[in-house]
C-alpha cells in the first residue's frame, strides 16, 4: 500500500512501518519520547502502509466486520440521523446497490440523509462510493470508497475534513453542529445490539494474535489516540491491583457524537508501542457512566445519623399537616356543629311545627325520672354548683351498676349545656389489639384522621432497620405514645374551644388564656369519662393515661372533668394524678322504700297516646288490679330492693299484666340463675370468670363464693375480718385464689358482694344487689345446688386438713430423726400431736357430712 501522512491532534505525529512477520496487518509503531514527537513534525507520518483484506465478502450479515480491500478504505460520516429517535425511527435494510443509486442520482435536498452523504464529498475528489452501510443508532453511516494509487487514504480525509470545515453541512435536526467525517483506521464490527452511546468508551487491550497478554496502554498514549475525534473530558486507566482480563482503561468525552467517532474509526485498531513485543488491538465499547451521587453516598453509608433525622422529619411534616386538621374534627365533635339537630334550619322549623307536631317523651317515663330526680336532688345541686367553682378537683359520681349516674348527669346536671364530650371507656379497652383501642379511642373524641393500620407496618420497618443498622428507626409509636398524642390533641382542641367566645371587646380582654379560664369557670367544657376502671386489670395504661390527662386539663383550668364508675377502687388511680387534691365525690345509693315504690307507680301511669296505639295483645290493669298491685308492692319492693334497673324491670312486667309477686319472683330466679352460672357453676376455668369478674384471671374461688352466699343468706351483713379469717378464705387451696383480699375485691369487682367501708378501712360485706339477697336464699334452699357446692366446699376444708396433718407429719418425722430425744421439744411434740388429732377429727366429720350430702345429690333431681 502507498504510504500516506495524517496529522494527530495534538502536535504529536506517529511512525508506523509494516511488520515484515505480518504484511497483512496493520501495525503501528508509536515513538512517546518528546524527541520523537519533535522530528515527527519536520516530516509527514504514514499512516497506514497496508489494510487486513479478507477473502469473503462484506456485510455484517456473514462476518459482523467491514473488510477493505487494496486501495479502498472507509469513512464514517456522523450526523446523519437523530440520535434521540434512533428508536422510533424506522430504517429498513436498503440493498447496496440501491443505496449507491440513491447516492448518485441523490437530489440535494436536505432532509435526505443520503443526499447530506453525497454534498459532504466533494465533486472535486478523486474516490468512487462502493458501498454505504447505515448505522442507525449512531446516528452515521460507513462509507467505502476507491481512491487512486496516486494519493493515500490519509490525504482524502484530510482533503475531507478541511473541506466540511470550509463548507460546513448542518442537518434539519441538528442546527449547532456539521457533518463531520473520518478515516476508519481500525476494523468495525456492525452489531444491532441494544447498546445506546455514551460519552464513556471502555477501551481493552487485547493481543493482535494469539500471543501474551499486550501491555496497558499509558493515558498519554490514549490521549494522542483519541484526541483528535473530540474534547476528551477524563481518562481513567485500570487500577494497577486489578486482576480483571483483559486490561481496559475508560476515555470519557464531553459529547456523545465524539464518542461515536472514535468507537467507529478505532474498534479494532492495532499497534505496537516502541519498546514493547507483542502487538496490541483496541476493543472499543460504550460503557454507562455511573455518575457520582456524594449526597445519596453519604445518606446511604450513614443509616445511623439519617434514619433518625427521616423519622424526625415525617413526625414533624406529620404535626405540621395532620394535627391542626384533628383539632378542627375535635373541635366540631364537642361542639357538634355538624349535627343536623343542632342547626338554625332544624331549630327554626321545629319551633314553626312544634303546634303540629309533638315530640315528646311518654308521660310515664317523664314521671318516673322526675321522681328519681327529685330524691336525689341535692347531689344534682352539689354536681352543678361543682362546675362553677374554680377549684381544680375532680368530680367522681360512684355507684353500683344500674344506679343511674350516667343518666343523672347526662339528663340533668349537664341538660343543654353546649359543650360536653364524653368518652366512654368501655369501648377503648375491649378494642383487639393496639390498633384497635387507638381506633375506638380516636372515635370516642373525634380525632381524624387516624391512621392506626400504619403501626404494624412501621413496626415491622423499624425491626428490619434495627436488624440492619443496629438502631431504631423511631418510625413506629407504642399504644402509649399514641394515646397520648390523641389525648394532647385533643386537650388543644378542648382550649379553642373554652376561648371561642372570647371578644376583644370584654372587660377582661387584657386578661391571658388562662388567667380569663380561670376566672369564667362556666366557659370550660365538660369531659365525661364513663366506665372509668372498667376491666382496670386488663389495660391499667389506658386509665393511667386518661388519669393524668383528665388531671392536666383540670389543673390548667381547660375543661371540668366528671368520672362516672363503678369500681370502688378508682381512688388508687385518681390518687397518682392528683396526689394533693381532693377528689369531689357523689355517691349514689340504692333507693328507699317510699321513693322506690313512688317510682314504679309512675311508671305505671297510663299514657293516653300510648293506649290509643297500644297492642291489642297487650292487657290493660283495670282500676280493681291496680289496687291490688298497690296492696303487694310494698312488700315486693321490700325484697326486690332499690337498685333502679330492678325497679324497671318490675315496672315492665307490671305493665304487661304481671303481678308484683309474680314479677318479683322471676326476677329473683332470674337473678340466682345468673349467679349460679357466673359464680358457681363456671368451675376453675379463667375463660368462665371474664364474664363475672371482668378480668381475664381469676382471683377467687367457687367454694369462697359459695362460702358468702351461704352465709350472706342467714345473715344480711358479714364482718370483714371475720371472712377473711375463715379457713376458706385464709387456706384457700385454688391456683390465684390464695390472696383473702385480693378475692373479696374480685368479688366486689364482679357486683356479687359490695364492701362497706368505716373510717377508710373495709368493715361489713353485704350483698353485691338488694334482690342478690333474696337470690342467695333462694340459692341456699335449693337442696341440689346446695348439697354440691357444700360438698365442694367440705372437700376443700378437708383437703386443707389434709395439708395441715401433711405438716405435723413431716416435723414430727425431723424431731424423731434427732439422735436423743431432748425434753425441751416434749411441748412441741404433744402440740403437733394434738393439731394432728384436731385435723384427723375434722376430716372425719368433714367425711361423714360429705356422706350425707352425696346421698342427697343421687336421690334427689
Amino acid at each position: 500500500m502507498t504510504p500516506g501522512r495524517a496529522q494527530f491532534w495534538p502536535a504529536v505525529r506517529y511512525g508506523s512501518r509494516v511488520s515484515s512477520s505480518t504484511p497483512a496487518t496493520c501495525v503501528l509503531r508509536h515513538r512517546l519520547s518528546a524527541t520523537a514527537a519533535i522530528d515527527q513534525r519536520r516530516r509527514p507520518v504514514r499512516r497506514w502502509e497496508s489494510t487486513s483484506t479478507s477473502a469473503g465478502s462484506v456485510g455484517s450479515d456473514k462476518t459482523g466486520h467491514i473488510e477493505a480491500k487494496p486501495n479502498e478504505a472507509i469513512l464514517f460520516v456522523d450526523n446523519l440521523f437523530p440520535l434521540k429517535l434512533s428508536s422510533v425511527l424506522f430504517w429498513r435494510p436498503w440493498e447496496t446497490t440501491e443505496l449507491l443509486r440513491r447516492f448518485d442520482s441523490a437530489s440535494m435536498s436536505f432532509l435526505d440523509p443520503i443526499s447530506l452523504v453525497k454534498r459532504a464529498i466533494p465533486e472535486s475528489s478523486p474516490i468512487k462510493v462502493t458501498e454505504i452501510l447505515p448505522r442507525l443508532k449512531e446516528g452515521g453511516a460507513y462509507v467505502k470508497f476507491n481512491y487512486p494509487a496516486t494519493m493515500s487514504a490519509a490525504q482524502i480525509e484530510d482533503e475531507l475534513v478541511k473541506s466540511l470545515d470550509q463548507n460546513p453541512i448542518k442537518p434539519w435536526f441538528n442546527p449547532f453542529r456539521g457533518i463531520k467525517t473520518r478515516l476508519v483506521l481500525g476494523r468495525p464490527w456492525l452489531e444491532d445490539l441494544y447498546r445506546l452511546p455514551k460519552t464513556r468508551l471502555r477501551i481493552e487491550f487485547v493481543p493482535a494474535k494469539d500471543s501474551d497478554p499486550p501491555p496497558e496502554l499509558s493515558q498519554e498514549s490514549l490521549y494522542s489516540l483519541f484526541r483528535r475525534y473530540g474534547k476528551i473530558s477524563d481518562i481513567t486507566s485500570q487500577p494497577p491491583d486489578s486482576k480483571i482480563l483483559p486490561k481496559f482503561a475508560y476515555v470519557d468525552f464531553v459529547l456523545v457524537r465524539d464518542a461515536i467517532m472514535a468507537r467507529n474509526c478505532m474498534h479494532g485498531f492495532v499497534l505496537q508501542e516502541e519498546g514493547t513485543k507483542s502487538a496490541t488491538r483496541l476493543r472499543l465499547s460504550f460503557e454507562h457512566r455511573v455518575k457520582p451521587h456524594h449526597i445519596w453516598n453519604w445518606i446511604t453509608s450513614h443509616p445511623r445519623i439519617v434514619i433518625p433525622i427521616v423519622a424526625a422529619f415525617l413526625a414533624a411534616f406529620t404535626v405540621a399537616v395532620f394535627d391542626p386538621i384533628r383539632e378542627f374534627f375535635v373541635k366540631i365533635h364537642v361542639q357538634k356543629s355538624l349535627e343536623f339537630t343542632n342547626s338554625k334550619l332544624y331549630k327554626w322549623l321545629k319551633r314553626q311545627t312544634s303546634d303540629i307536631l309533638a315530640f315528646r317523651k311518654h308521660k310515664n317515663d317523664d314521671a318516673g325520672l322526675n321522681a328519681l330526680f327529685k330524691h336525689r336532688k341535692d347531689l344534682i345541686d352539689s354536681i352543678e354548683n361543682s362546675l362553677l367553682e374554680s377549684v381544680n378537683t375532680f368530680i367522681v359520681v360512684h355507684g353500683p351498676r344500674g344506679s343511674g349516674g350516667r343518666e343523672l348527669v347526662m339528663e340533668q346536671v349537664l341538660q343543654g349545656r353546649p359543650d360536653v364530650l364524653v368518652l366512654d371507656c368501655r369501648p377503648v379497652v375491649e378494642g383487639r389489639g393496639e390498633a384497635g383501642t387507638i381506633k375506638k379511642l380516636a372515635n370516642q373524641v373525634g380525632y381524624r384522621p387516624v391512621f392506626s393500620w400504619t403501626n404494624n407496618m412501621s413496626s415491622m420497618l423499624d425491626l428490619a432497620i434495627q436488624g440492619t443498622t443496629g438502631v431504631k428507626a423511631g418510625f413506629s409509636e407504642n399504644l402509649e405514645s399514641q394515646i397520648v398524642k390523641i389525648l394532647q390533641t385533643t386537650a388543644s382542641a378542648l382550649k379553642q374551644v373554652s376561648l371561642d367566645g372570647r371578644k376583644k371587646s370584654d372587660k377582661d380582654a387584657n386578661l391571658t388564656d388562662d388567667a380569663y379560664l380561670e376566672a369564667h369557670p362556666e366557659r370550660r367544657p365538660v369531659v365525661i369519662i364513663d366506665n372509668f376502671l372498667h376491666k382496670g386489670d386488663e389495660k391499667a395504661i389506658i386509665y393511667d393515661k386518661i388519669s393524668d390527662w383528665a388531671a392536666a386539663l383540670v389543673q390548667s383550668n381547660i375543661a371540668h372533668v366528671i368520672f362516672l364508675t363503678n369500681d370502688t377502687s378508682f381512688s388508687k388511680p385518681l390518687s397518682k394524678s392528683l396526689p394533693d387534691r381532693v377528689f369531689h365525690q357523689v355517691t349514689l345509693g340504692d333507693l328507699s322504700p317510699s321513693v322506690a315504690k313512688h317510682f314504679v307507680i309512675s311508671q305505671l301511669e297510663p299514657d293516653k297516646k300510648e293506649s290509643d296505639e297500644a297492642d291489642d295483645n297487650l292487657p290493660t290493669l283495670t282500676e280493681k288490679q291496680r289496687r291490688q298491685d298497690l296492696q303487694e308492692l310494698d312488700e315486693c319492693i321490700e325484697a326486690l330492693g332499690g337498685r333502679l334497673t330492678d325497679l324497671q324491670v318490675l315496672a315492665r312486667r307490671l305493665k304487661v299484666g304481671q303481678s308484683p309477686k309474680k314479677a318479683v319472683s322471676d326476677i329473683i330466679d332470674q337473678s340466682a340463675a345468673e349467679i349460679l352460672r357466673m359464680f358457681l357453676l363456671g368451675g376453675n376455668n379463667n375463660n368462665n370468670n371474664k364474664g363475672a369478674a371482668g378480668e381475664g384471671d381469676k382471683k377467687w374461688s367457687t367454694e369462697q363464693a359459695w362460702y358468702l352466699i351461704k352465709e350472706l343468706a342467714a345473715r344480711e351483713t358479714l364482718r370483714y375480718n371475720e371472712v377473711l379469717l375463715s379457713n376458706t378464705f385464709a387456706s384457700s387451696t385454688t391456683p390465684g385464689a390464695n390472696s383473702a383480699e385480693a378475692a373479696i375485691e374480685s368479688l366486689a369487682n364482679a357486683e356479687l358482694i359490695t364492701v362497706k367501708s368505716v373510717h377508710g378501712r373495709p368493715a361489713t360485706i353485704r350483698a353485691g344487689k338488694p334482690v342478690y339477697q333474696a337470690a342467695f336464699a333462694s340459692l341456699v334452699e335449693d337442696a341440689v345446688v346446695r348439697a354440691r357446692m357444700d360438698l365442694a366446699l367440705l372437700s376443700e376444708l378437708a383437703k386443707i386438713e389434709a395439708k395441715n396433718i401433711d405438716r405435723a407429719e413431716t416435723e414430727l418425722s425431723v424431731l424423731a430423726a434427732l439422735p436423743s430425744q431432748p425434753y425441751q421439744a416434749a411441748e412441741r411434740v404433744n402440740y403437733l400431736l394434738a393439731k394432728l388429732q384436731a385435723s384427723q377429727q375434722k376430716i372425719v366429720a368433714y367425711e361423714k357430712e360429705m356422706e350425707g350430702l352425696k346421698k342427697v345429690l343421687a336421690e334427689e333431681s
